[in-house]
């Protein structure tokens, strides 16, 4: 347990979203934890940002906020360009703010910056190449933040993909897949699930918790030496829980878990209407890491806890 009197400082920004809360959990117990969503701060606001950082200086800023409506700013330019502020001049503001007060930025991407074509998935090092507007907004951000590492920024940049666990307390917090599906079984006697798409889930709890083991491997961020004695170094980072499946396998695994009777069909993603072209095979690997307990594990969890 750290001293109270070296109590380091956390910053978490989207923090009434779905994982932001899960962070806030996790670090408020050992630190001093700043929670802002975006009734506090607009990352978009530069000048805002700079003050703001400035004035709690922060040890470790944990960017949480991020625009995901994949379909809407394929269709719509002015969702695209909300999008592009969000997820590309956030990060560069947020990374410029932490180099100039020498703090860690935690920044999350995800497996849509892959194209989807490398069915043996993707290592932290792989050539991203994004299909969708979505995709290109991360990567874009995920350059910003890049840009800065030989400059002087303390970074860590995480790749996911599929987040799923409690619902977030943000009016814009978006219910997970399972949560989807599960509603969906008390409307509908047959439900039709895309059997494609294969990538890996993710348990919010289970990130939140490898966000700080990340944390505290850095000397530069708890004193004397880090709690771990395995420094990982700054860098990109693929997390999520083992095993990869598509969505109809996952609705498979759910109903059954939670003991559901109903039909789930397998169907091919042209059956939706959807304006974004996903990648097929998005599987992130992790190369880095000890990896996450299997995502049926974690459902299970969830389904116990917290349904």
């Amino acid at each position: 347990m750290v001293a109270e009197k070296n109590k380091q400082k956390v910053l978490i920004l989207g923090a009434r979203g779905n994982l932001g809360i899960q962070l806030a959990n996790v670090f408020q117990k050992q630190y001093d934890v700043t929670a802002w969503d975006k009734e506090e701060i607009d990352i978009t606001d530069k000048e805002l940002i700079t003050k703001k950082v400035n004035d709690i200086r922060p040890d470790v800023i944990i960017n949480a906020a991020a625009y995901n409506s994949v379909d809407k700013c394929e269709k719509d330019d002015a969702e695209y360009e909300l999008a592009k502020k969000i997820n590309i001049d956030g990060p560069k503001y947020l990374a410029a703010a932490a180099k100039e007060i020498r703090a860690i930025l935690v920044h999350y991407s995800t497996d849509y910056v892959f194209e989807g074509k490398n069915k043996k998935g993707y290592k932290e090092i792989d050539e991203p190449h994004p299909v969708n507007r979505y995709g290109k907004s991360k990567l874009h951000g995920e350059k910003r933040v890049l840009e800065l590492s030989g400059a002087g920024l303390k970074w860590y940049l995480i790749r996911t993909s599929k987040l799923f666990g409690p619902k977030g307390k943000s009016e814009i917090a978006k219910l997970s897949f399972f949560d989807t599906m599960l509603k969906s079984a008390k409307e509908k006697s047959k439900i039709n699930v895309v059997n494609e798409e294969v990538s890996c889930f993710t348990y919010t709890p289970d990130l939140a918790k490898a966000t700080r083991d990340l944390v505290e491997s850095d000397p530069a961020f708890v004193p004397f030496g880090g709690i771990s004695a395995d420094k990982k170094g700054y860098g990109i980072y693929h997390i999520t829980n083992s095993g990869a499946c598509t969505w109809y396998e996952a609705a498979k695994e759910l109903f059954r878990i939670a003991g559901v009777n109903i039909k789930v069909n397998p169907v091919t993603s042209d059956k939706f209407s959807r304006s974004a072209k996903r990648p097929k095979y998005s599987v992130l690997l992790n190369t880095k890491l000890e990896p996450l307990r299997d995502w049926q594990e974690a459902l299970k969890e969830y389904l116990k806890s917290n349904l």
